[in-house]
């Protein structure tokens, strides 16, 4: 099912970095997320409240792009 909020995104399993390409064409590195979270987010059925509520309280981010 498409992401009203997310567009793409990419899970660097060697340095534990999920990225998130926003709809909006904002990117943000999410920091140490574990393997296990990213697959939960991979079968996550809302993008957006998974973000919200699991990845953006408990993990550092920057803004990449």
């Amino acid at each position: 099912m498409p992401s009203s909020v997310v567009n793409h995104y990419l899970y660097f399993p060697k340095t534990e970095i999920l990225r998130i390409i926003y709809q909006s064409g904002a990117v943000y590195d999410y920091y140490k997320v574990p393997a296990e979270i990213s697959e939960k987010f991979k079968t996550a059925r809302s993008k957006g409240q998974f973000l919200n509520y699991v990845i953006k309280p408990k993990f550092k981010f920057k803004k990449i792009k």
